[in-house]
């Protein structure tokens, strides 16, 4: 196994900056997910890592090797794309074996490494079958098996599930899940998707017009998130951000129809531009009156366990809460959205996170506060 490094690399196509000086290690044995917005540059920089494009600046580090000028078959890297590039006249072990046809391993060689692998895949029935007798998991799981049988260090996924209905991306992710924690591979992970970010990395990336937004566990990215645009962009419902006015006292936004929300931040001058926002779950709907939001409900999505409250209040755009699945709240309730001011997010004028109070005191020290 090894690790990954990018040093300042960069990339233009036709005079338009793809990447900018991204820098990061994807550590031995990690599983990084690199998520954005469609142009981001996130396939590019696969892409990059796979030997298939050319850095105009930089250098790539596979462990110490340089690996810049190093042809892309001889990376020690395996490509799992969205289209499962299978040939349909080739039963599924002969489309898994078929890198080890090239190289001149004998027919039951291959065809033994092949069972092998496909035991892990639980492809095991169906090794004579050709792709067109498959669902879209098999075949994803057959182009995965194919990249196993190269034996890689790194194993590079651009957006393998997005071809699948929402029950097979779910399977796959657990799948996917699975095969890391047993093979134990360095694995980077391209996707729009940011649920399946969540739910299999260790690391997420998230990238923005070429640049490296930032870096961290899942749960550091949505509880700690360093910009308005990384907060906005994971958590799935999107987070409520409300652009205002830091009020006079400097401890709470204002908004032009009037709302306000409070929050623990310190170090912000009245009268300031500041994004305040609140995770769909901060917000507890309850009975008009006492302290919170006052809002008039519009929608209730029903999904089972929860649901979603879509309501209108005096702040910009539509508020959302999750709220239990058994909510007897309707179109048309006026409601208040409770809420504590420790759980608001708050954003300067920049897009930048402003600490919250207790952070920036731990962070001070003993003799800082």
């Amino acid at each position: 196994m090894v690790a990954v490094t990018l040093d300042r690399i960069s990339k233009s196509f036709d005079g338009t900056e793809v990447l900018r000086d991204v820098s990061l290690t994807v550590e031995d044995r990690d599983f990084v997910a690199f998520v954005g917005p469609s142009g981001c540059g996130k396939s590019t920089l696969l892409r990059v890592i796979a030997g298939l494009e050319t850095p105009e600046a930089g250098e790539l580090r596979f462990g110490t090797r340089v690996m810049n000028a190093v042809p892309a078959p001889d990376r020690g890297a395996a490509m799992v794309f969205q289209s499962y590039a299978l040939y349909p006249h080739m039963t599924v072990w002969e489309n898994m074996s078929f890198s080890l046809r090239l190289q001149g391993v004998p027919r039951e060689q291959r065809r033994a490494r092949a069972a092998e692998v496909a035991a892990l895949l639980q492809l095991d029935a169906y090794l004579d079958r050709r792709p067109g007798a498959l669902s879209g998991g098999q075949r994803q799981r057959v182009a995965i098996g194919r990249a196993l049988l190269r034996a890689p260090e790194v194993f590079l996924f651009d957006e393998p599930l997005s071809n699948l209905d929402a029950a097979l991306r779910a399977e796959m992710r657990l799948e996917l899940t699975r095969l890391h924690q047993t093979i134990g591979n360095t694995m980077i992970y391209v996707t729009h998707d940011q649920v399946e970010a969540m739910t299999m990395a260790d690391r997420i990336v998230v990238l923005n017009k070429g640049e490296v937004m930032q870096v961290g566990a899942p749960m550091e990215l949505y509880t700690r998130p360093a910009t308005r645009f990384v907060a906005e962009f994971i958590g799935a419902p999107r987070m409520n951000l409300f652009e205002g006015t830091v009020t006079e006292g400097g401890d709470a936004a204002s908004f032009p129809g009037g709302g306000r929300v409070s929050f623990e931040v310190a170090g912000l001058s009245p009268g300031s531009a500041v994004t305040a926002g609140l995770r769909p779950e901060a917000l507890r709907p309850g009975t008009a009156g006492g302290a919170g939001i006052a809002a008039e409900v519009e929608v209730v999505e029903h999904l089972g366990a929860e649901a979603l409250v879509y309501c209108r209040a005096e702040l910009p755009g539509t508020v959302i809460a999750r709220t239990e699945g058994t909510t007897a709240l309707k179109p048309g309730d006026r409601i208040r959205l409770a809420y504590e001011p420790s759980a608001v997010h708050v954003f300067d004028g920049a897009g930048a996170r402003v600490a919250r109070r207790q952070e920036a005191q731990a962070e001070a020290g003993p003799g800082g506060a």
